[in-house]
């Protein structure tokens, strides 16, 4: 009886609210479904925010973590509503209601989004959209037993280091050098770290996950099948579904760990140590890792501008070995013991992370980074083969035509070239020397100074083309870059597509665009470079049904 009265009433409130959706505004329609689809009250002032009715909290929250302040300009197209979820019924019923009045739904777990296509919108005539922020969903629990942690996808990747050194000194997870970033998103697009080249990548470690579908169902891998499984594991984020939790498989770390950084100017020789890095980077002993902080200095000899090349390293082991390891493949570098740390782990996490020495890890607690938000552009390429000492001196002279240049290069080699590159969507594995992410920031928040500085670094990254993998010309997801390419509307086809997504997967491409095609046929899913459908149908074994 009670049943039938609860059905009777739910059908009544869908009947008023179609009665009188004319006089409600989307914010009140999209309020009273949520209510209506979940599992408990939801106090309004608390997880529903628009830039009418609370413009002060609606604008602290849009930027409580964004990291790139060019995609929060007046002009860009803002959520009609931000929605903090509570639960995973809010997530749920967030998709539901989205889907019955029209809107689309953007969906944030940490706010790194190079392009800031979480929360905003790059459509020249934007759809009116609600953002699901998933910050409240930061649940984290670690089975030490079970090497293993489920986590929520609004826990930062800092969150999860601290919880699970907490329980262990000897247990760590391969993921990202970032400690802000949600780990949501971070694995969605494979989550590398300096551990990569001992354990594989962040999405390579996962054994499970929980997702909402675009049909509002919440599914693990038992549920979602193999093929939506592998196409999570860096897929990219936002074309088949919201991620609401990983269940990640922790690996060995040693009690203590090693670090240094060991600064080069062109001075100093830069441009060989440089040379030989490249040779030597993915081949060195797999424990260690050692990446390129490439910035301008003031040169000591001539007061102008020079370029410094800082070697800073993670080595899973004690110094005496590094030391050996070291004088035997790259002695160039001119390590000293005196420029060894030896720490434990997770104090590893906040040197690589550049945090001051004084930054005790309870602060990875806090979910924020130290750094302040900044106008940026960046730009990613993989070498497969070294740049020759005449093109690095061809880029010096570029990188010094900027004003705050930065660029990044990241080794690859040992598990990486390992893994197969079909394993997951994942695909720059075996003959990767490393990864260059570029980047240029700035404080002005003018067009002409934006346009200068992103002129800039396409002029740059035009430069490297000579040198980059070629054919394609590979790129990160998680450095997503529209210069590549992007959907104009939803319905974006495949074949315009492919032009960014080979750039991102390569071959797994093709296997992606059919596993969304079945997972999510009418496209509800979609953002400037999510994966398209086929024009037909994919039937559960894979095969295409012909309209």
């Amino acid at each position: 009886m009670a049943s039938s009265i609860s059905i009777i009433l739910s059908s009544f409130i869908v009947l008023f609210l179609a009665s009188y959706a004319v006089s409600y505004t989307i914010q009140d329609q999209f309020y009273q479904c949520i209510t209506l689809h979940s599992d408990r009250s939801i106090p309004f002032s608390t997880a529903f925010f628009t830039p009418t009715s609370n413009a002060t909290s609606f604008n602290s929250i849009l930027k409580s973590t964004a990291q790139n302040l060019r995609c929060l300009t007046p002009s860009q197209p803002k959520p009609l509503l931000i929605f903090t979820a509570l639960s995973e019924s809010n997530v749920q019923a967030a998709v539901i209601c989205a889907k019955e009045l029209k809107l689309q739904l953007r969906v944030r777990s940490g706010g790194h989004d190079y392009e800031g296509i979480s929360y905003t919108s790059e459509m020249k005539r934007s759809m009116p959209f609600i953002l699901l922020d998933l910050a409240k969903l930061r649940a984290i629990k670690v089975d030490i037993e079970d090497n293993s942690a489920w986590v929520q996808a609004g826990a930062t990747i800092g969150e999860v280091y601290y919880r699970i050194a907490e329980k262990s000194k000897t247990h760590g997870y391969p993921a990202g050098l970032c400690t802000s970033l949600g780990i949501g998103g971070h694995i969605t697009g494979g989550a590398y770290g300096p551990m990569m080249r001992k354990y594989g990548l962040g999405a390579d470690n996962v054994v499970d996950a929980r997702i909402v579908d675009a049909s509002g169902r919440v599914l693990d891998r038992a549920l979602m099948g193999e093929d939506l499984f592998w196409a999570i594991r860096g897929g990219g984020g936002g074309s088949f579904g919201i991620l609401l939790a990983w269940k990640i498989r922790l690996v060995p770390v040693p009690s203590t760990v090693t670090v240094f950084t060991v600064p080069k100017t062109l001075e100093t020789g830069a441009t060989k140590v440089l040379n030989k890095w490249q040779h030597v980077a993915n081949k060195i002993d797999e424990d260690l890792f050692i990446r390129i902080l490439i910035t301008t200095a003031n040169s000591t000899k001539n007061g102008k501008k020079t370029v410094q090349t800082a070697y800073q390293a993670l080595f899973l082991g004690k110094t005496d070995r590094l030391i050996h390891v070291m004088n035997h493949s790259f002695p160039e570098l001119g390590l000293t013991p005196k420029d060894c740390v030896e720490m434990s782990w997770i104090e590893s996490v906040i040197y690589i992370a550049g945090y001051p020495s004084s930054i005790k890890p309870e602060f990875l607690l806090q979910g924020k980074s130290l750094f302040p938000a900044v106008n940026f552009k960046a730009k990613s390429d993989f070498l497969r083969v070294p740049v020759p000492e005449i093109g690095l001196e061809g880029m010096w002279k570029k990188f010094l035509e900027e004003d705050s240049p930065m660029m990044i290069w990241n080794p690859y080699g040992g598990m990486m070239g390992k893994i197969s590159e079909s394993s997951i969507p994942f695909p720059h594995r075996k003959g990767v020397i490393c990864k260059i992410q570029y980047l240029t920031s700035w404080t002005e928040g003018d067009k002409k100074s934006a346009d200068k500085h992103i002129n800039w670094i396409r002029g740059l990254y035009d430069y490297m083309g000579t040198f980059a993998s070629k054919f394609p010309r590979e790129a990160y997801v998680n450095y997503r870059d529209l210069d590549l390419g992007m959907n104009r509307n939803a319905n974006s086809n495949f074949l315009e597509a492919s032009v960014w997504g080979k750039k991102y997967f390569k071959n797994n491409y093709d296997k992606l665009v059919l596993v969304k095609t079945k997972v999510d046929p009418d496209n509800f899913f979609w953002h400037e470079q999510s994966l398209p459908i086929l024009p037909f149908k994919v039937g559960k074994e894979g095969k295409s049904l012909i309209h």
